[in-house]
């Protein structure tokens, strides 16, 4: 009970998740945030005993991965405690911790120089054995995976741990020839599974069947970006890539959102111009077999756990205006509805629909409305966006905020503009470094779309974002002032010629291009909301809000925002909430409270009748 524990131990705890011990999950590492923010302390945790383990592994806070090997060795990567840290802030080396042995002098595996991102370690356990990898992250959209077998056969007896010299032996992680911005995905079986985000051609071999395909796609044709592969993992470690096989490929519409190993089956969420679907993989005498499990339509879903000890996947399904909905699926049979959330709010007043806005160079961009099933005429509307990191907003459960402006007698919005992952890797890439512009384009052809079809007028169309959404309104008040009557831009990103300096900022410099590059900071200076506010622009009222335990964004974003815009005479209200990490929120309470501010500005803004003196 972890609001239990914060009582207590005098703690804001927030649960950041747990990290089982395979197979039969005994015991986890528990993750716990001191007030929302990224840096966790880690504590072993007995789930039969329900308590604590005495003398257990315990990682003071810092922003770090663990995995377990076995009950006595950990796979550890730490921003502090004498490991070197990246310039985003996160560990640059990766190390094996054994049970009672002082975390200083633990053997070093892996180490990434300090421009890289990250690196992390993963433990991949099924019938055939446990398959220990380290990931290096040179950028946020690269990744070197490296099998360390070997590297882990230590024959020094247990509590024989000697000092920190001595530990560091001569170790052979061996690097797999996979693309440099492949998009690993764990095993299946023998096999290691990934997504591509380029055009990968291995050069030699069959690129044997996707699935439904007719024929056998000839020897040598590369593999498309966006694309679900397999090799088996024997084959990369002799260098050999004649096995890859292209087991989804995506469309112009479709794009594969998810995967995850059971025991005989791979289960794949793909989206079908944002709508998702699951195949059921399996591998059969004749190669790859397919299976498409019907669930319910129009909605979201998402693997909850499949299990490679196990046939049993559990996988969650939600819509705009269907609650979560728990469903056991086992291969080849239909799905089983297991639990459902309990209603928030009375959805049989609303409608969900799509639409498409056409943007400034042509590209058909969609669009969720969910509004008053019977609405006629414009109503004040609510238009949310992101935008980034290959980031997909697929139809979810309406939040409290969302429902709230609904019951009052708006209309919500969402833009699937470019920058996300909506149809996969292309769709993301087309806005990425000097090519951002395309998804603020893009989210403002949105908001003319919305006003040209009636759905709402441009003094009542609010526009909400959080961190590169927050910057995504940061852009749109400040470029396009004319088109909303009220902003909100929630830990935002803002001053984009500093970003790289603070905190996190450096991992997303193959997001949006370095400020150190003079031709990238040409590109980051035409839209940098904190350099683009003049005393002379006429922007819609805007709230800012963050937090001051925001670790990821820093919250000097913000504070800078507010000051500019209130020192050049233009109305704007700022929040900071002392805890909540990039949440800006650290419990319920908080939420709630952050949730409220919000829905009623925009209520007060977008709501109010003309003249009136509410």
């Amino acid at each position: 009970d972890i609001d239990q524990l914060a009582e207590t131990e005098a703690e804001n705890w927030g649960y950041k998740g747990a990290e089982g011990l395979e197979p039969d999950a005994s015991r986890c590492l528990l993750t716990l945030s001191r007030g929302g923010g990224d840096a966790v302390v880690v504590r072993e945790f007995d789930l039969d005993a329900k308590r604590f383990v005495t003398d257990g592994f315990v990682s003071s806070e810092a922003k770090q991965s663990v995995a377990w090997l076995d009950a006595n060795r950990l796979l550890i990567a730490k921003a502090g405690d004498g490991f070197r840290v990246t310039d985003s802030g996160y560990g640059a080396e990766l190390r094996l911790w054994r049970r009672g042995e002082p975390l200083r002098v633990s053997q070093l595996l892996l180490e990434v120089p300090a421009h890289h991102v990250a690196i992390s370690g993963a433990v991949l356990k099924n019938p055939l054995g446990t398959f220990p990898f380290a990931v290096d992250v040179p950028t946020f959209f690269e990744e070197g995976v490296y099998y360390l077998g070997d590297a882990l056969n230590d024959a020094r007896p247990d509590g024989e741990h000697g000092d920190g010299a001595r530990n560091q032996r001569e170790l052979a992680p061996k690097k797999l020839p996979l693309p440099p911005d492949v998009d690993w995905r764990g095993l299946f079986q023998d096999r290691l599974i990934g997504l591509t985000r380029s055009e990968w051609g291995p050069g030699s071999g069959t690129v044997g069947n996707p699935v439904g395909a007719s024929a056998e796609v000839p020897v040598g044709q590369p593999i498309p970006a966006g694309a679900l592969f397999s090799v088996p993992l024997s084959d990369l470690l002799a260098g050999q890539l004649a096995n890859v096989e292209a087991l989804v490929r995506p469309t112009a519409r479709r794009a594969v959102t998810g995967v995850q190993a059971g025991r005989s089956s791979l289960y794949v969420s793909v989206t079908e111009d944002v709508v998702m679907q699951l195949l059921e993989l399996s591998l059969e005498e004749t190669g790859w077999g397919r299976r498409a499990v019907r669930l319910s339509a129009n909605g979201t879903l998402s693997i909850v756990s499949a299990n490679p000890h196990s046939d049993l996947a559990l996988v969650n399904f939600e819509g705009f205006l269907k609650p979560d909905t728990l469903y056991a699926i086992m291969p080849g049979k239909a799905p089983n509805p297991v639990a459902q959330l309990p209603a928030r709010f009375d959805a049989a007043k609303f409608s969900a629909r799509q639409t498409f806005a056409t943007s400034s160079d042509g590209v058909k961009v969609p669009c969720f409305i969910i509004e008053p099933k019977g609405r006629s005429g414009p109503l004040p509307t609510l238009l949310y966006g992101y935008g980034g990191f290959e980031i997909a907003l697929t139809p979810s459960y309406l939040s409290p905020l969302a429902t709230a402006w609904l019951q009052s007698g708006g209309v919500f919005a969402i833009a699937n503009i470019r920058g996300g992952g909506e149809y996969g890797p292309e769709w993301h890439q087309a806005a990425l470094g000097p090519n951002r512009q395309r998804a603020y384009d893009d989210f403002a052809a949105v908001a003319e779309h919305l006003a040209a079809t009636g759905v709402t007028r441009m003094e009542q169309l609010g526009i909400y974002g959080g961190s590169n959404g927050g910057l995504l309104v940061g852009v749109a008040f400040t470029q396009r002032p004319d088109l909303f009557g009220a902003a909100v831009s929630a830990v935002p990103l803002l001053d984009m010629l500093r970003y790289d300096k603070l905190l996190a900022g450096a991992s997303w410099t193959g997001e949006y291009g370095d400020p150190d590059d003079p031709e990238a900071r040409r590109w980051l200076a035409a839209y940098s909301p904190y350099q683009n506010v003049h005393p002379d622009a006429a922007y819609p009222p805007v709230f800012l809000t963050t937090s001051t335990k925001d670790d990821r964004v820093h919250p000097g974003h913000a504070r800078k925002m507010a000051a500019r815009l209130k020192a050049q005479g233009h109305e704007v209200l700022y929040y900071e909430n002392t805890e909540g990490g990039h949440s800006a929120a650290a419990n319920l309470a908080q939420f709630a409270r952050r949730d409220a501010l919000v829905a009623t500005f925009l209520m007060q803004e977008l709501m109010a009748e003309p003249n009136s003196p509410d």
